[in-house]
């Protein structure tokens, strides 16, 4: 069985959250900044968790035990704005474990009980799936799922063809599909609006 000790967890802290007008990682949820809320949630799932974001001193207040940071760094010859496959590459480079949990840190539903509940099912995972996620209708949920380790050199093969969409390196490979009865958990706070329904 897959246990905790056994499982890593990355948070994507480097988006710009232009459209929320302010800085989505501090806002509070129920009294508790939401990538603190993220990272004690992951906490219970997993070994330790890495938190990839460009800007580790404005977070620095907010990380909880167990947790670090992974800086992110702009690529060669690119800006700093090069979006969540290049911060997920650049956390797994770091990964021991074999199997990651990778979440966005704008998840203000995010539920323990149903990591838990899919980290349970990943022993039985086909061997050549290189993740396994929830879907919906626009395709896989990138940001709140778990993937195999050994899935970095293909990621950082795709993203040396100056390739930066989850959805299309996702398409080149079997992935395992995770139950989801509660769709709203993948609910994220991209606008003011969203964050009234958080």
């Amino acid at each position: 069985m897959t246990t905790r000790s056994k499982l890593t967890a990355i948070v994507l802290a480097g988006g710009k959250s232009s459209r929320m007008g302010q800085d989505k990682a501090l806002i509070p949820i129920q009294g508790v900044p939401l990538l603190q809320r993220v990272c004690g949630i992951a906490k219970d799932c997993v070994a330790v968790v890495y938190v990839v974001t460009p800007w580790p001193e404005r977070y620095q207040d907010l990380l909880l035990p167990g947790c670090e940071f992974i800086r992110e760094v702009p690529l060669c010859g690119e800006s700093l704005a090069h979006g969540p496959l290049v911060g997920f590459a650049q956390g797994l480079a770091q990964v021991q474990t074999d199997w990651v949990l990778l979440l966005a840190c704008d998840l203000p539903r995010l539920r323990v009980e149903v990591l838990q509940d899919w980290a349970s099912r990943l022993d039985s995972v086909g061997d050549n799936a290189i993740a396994a996620l929830a879907c919906h209708p626009k395709g896989w949920e990138p940001l709140c799922g778990f993937y195999r380790r050994r899935c970095l050199p293909q990621l950082v093969e795709f993203i040396n063809q100056r390739e930066r969409s989850f959805q299309q390196w996702l398409r080149q490979y079997p992935v395992e599909v995770l139950p989801l009865a509660e769709p709203e958990m993948l609910f994220n706070c991209n606008t003011p609006e969203d964050l009234a329904l958080s």
